[in-house]
């Protein structure tokens, strides 16, 4: 487990390392460049770099863990890669309900692995798991349908980096939606409607609406207010 200073969890534990692109919200991963990074100061984890690696080592970190916490599980990787077996998912998600106390945060790119598992009947899902796919445009809004179906008890979007509109954004049955600009050397610019497009379809529909970034070249003074107003909700009411 570490100390994260992404704004919409409190700590990141990477039972998995590694991944690859699959959508073009993947082309400046943040998460490859700071494998590569890790792999160069000499951390054994990232001995393959972001090649895709099994920690199994790692699942018993969080019974270590006394206090509640917020986690977001593979910051640097995607638990349903369609490299990753079954049998680890369903270790993690074992690990997931063994610690009740903690809040566990998944997101994933393969929605349709994710609904396969599901659809399949293995998955058994902890009250504890907060499950979420990203959205970045419109050309993957057919995440949103798969990880509704799915028995998740608390299911997010992340809108992160939104490179377009999502006009046709359907909120039924999602409790929250996170939206954040790129950041980076070369990022993709985000415009302020998309971003109030999607937040008002959160008030019509009552979900929990969170603005991370603007994002861009500064992230840091671009900041994340939006029209000078912060936007941090969370499904609080669903954590316990």
């Amino acid at each position: 487990m570490a100390k994260t200073k992404i704004e919409w969890t409190e700590n990141t534990w990477n039972p998995i390392t590694g991944c690859t692109k699959i959508s073009s919200g993947c082309r400046f991963c943040y998460a490859e460049i700071m494998a590569r990074r890790l792999k160069a100061m000499g951390q054994q984890k990232y001995r393959n770099g972001f090649k895709l690696t099994l920690h199994p080592e790692t699942l018993q970190e969080p019974y270590q863990w006394r206090k509640p916490k917020m986690v977001f599980v593979n910051s640097m990787s995607d638990l349903f890669h369609k490299d990753v077996p079954i049998w680890f998912i369903q270790k993690v998600f074992q690990v997931i309900k063994e610690n009740p106390h903690h809040v566990f945060q998944v997101l994933t790119k393969r929605a349709d692995i994710l609904k396969y598992y599901n659809s399949e009947g293995w998955l058994e899902w902890p009250h504890n798991l907060w499950m979420g796919v990203t959205v970045e445009d419109e050309s993957v809004v057919n995440r949103i349908e798969k990880l509704r179906n799915t028995g998740a008890r608390v299911k997010f979007l992340s809108c992160e980096p939104l490179l377009g509109p999502l006009h046709y954004l359907d909120l039924k049955g999602i409790d929250w939606v996170i939206v954040g600009g790129e950041s980076g050397r070369t990022p993709r610019p985000m415009k302020a409607e998309w971003v109030l497009e999607i937040k008002e379809k959160c008030r019509k529909a009552n979900v929990a609406f969170y603005f991370k970034q603007w994002g861009g070249t500064n992230k840091k003074k671009n900041g994340r207010l939006l029209n000078g107003k912060r936007y941090d909700s969370m499904p609080e009411l669903l954590i316990n």
